[in-house]
């Protein structure tokens, strides 16, 4: 199915029967990806007395509560909520879902932190030389080298981050969504300092209703890097952040 799509007076074809799914899978069980110390996601049947509501228990339905942290467990798309003191719901945020997207593969530099760690991190020297010269709408980030994190625990780990001066210099391009193979764009522990989310949605200076950040991304590894529409679509959740699933369609000749 090949649709055509201008924006700013360009022109783009994509084939939407060819998706590229960017998100990772919420299960049950054993090996979960996940952060932040959060608990395994769970689902299991409501149970109402000896009545088990599920069919292999002689239920007519499976019937299961879910328990899960939109933040900690899988692909998740948040607001500015996520940092200010009232909770601006991202579920009602888009007012539409498709955008002009690059996809940009940058290998972290190696910092010394202020507590003598070694971090791995992104730059703004390094998103300088990779961002187009006319800015996509959403920046797609894949951190090098490449593993594979669908059951990763990445709590205590120390992950890559982005400078602050990165998400601001992001901003005045008019990057408005920002989406990344990372648990945050921000260091795991910089005692709740928090710069580069407050850079990205220049927080408390103004409440910015326009910009997400989608974070723990499953970039395919045969993706390459290059232009791409995004259909970001996320749950309907009243909340600062919501489950979500990224699709990239690759443009056409």
């Amino acid at each position: 199915m090949i649709a055509e799509i201008t924006h700013h007076g360009r022109a783009f074809r994509v084939d939407l029967s060819k998706p590229i799914d960017l998100s990772h899978a919420l299960h049950d069980g054993e090996n979960q990806l996940r952060a932040w110390w959060v608990d395994p996601v769970r689902m299991e049947p409501v149970r109402n007395g000896d009545i088990e509501y599920a069919v292999k228990s002689g239920s007519p339905v499976n019937f299961r509560n879910i328990f899960f942290n939109p933040h900690g467990h899988g692909t998740h798309t948040e607001s500015v909520g996520h940092i200010a003191p009232e909770v601006f719901p991202v579920g009602g945020q888009l007012k539409r879902y498709f955008f002009t997207a690059q996809l940009i593969s940058i290998r972290p530099e190696e910092r010394r932190a202020p507590d003598a760690k070694t971090d791995q991190v992104i730059t703004l020297e390094q998103l300088r030389s990779a961002v187009n010269e006319r800015p996509p709408e959403a920046l797609i980030l894949r951190t090098l080298p490449q593993a594979n994190n669908t059951s990763r625990d990445w709590s205590g780990s120390n992950p890559t981050y982005l400078q602050s001066t990165a998400c601001a210099w992001l901003r005045s391009i008019g990057v408005k969504h920002l989406l990344l193979d990372l648990p945050s764009v921000d260091r795991e522990e910089d005692g709740g300092v928090l710069a580069a989310h407050h850079a990205f949605w220049d927080f408390p200076n103004t409440v910015d209703r326009e910009r997400t950040i989608t974070e723990l991304l499953n970039i395919p590894a045969d993706v390459r890097d290059g232009d791409y529409l995004l259909e970001l679509q996320l749950a309907h959740f009243m909340n600062d952040a919501a489950p979500s699933r990224p699709i990239l369609y690759a443009l056409l000749p």
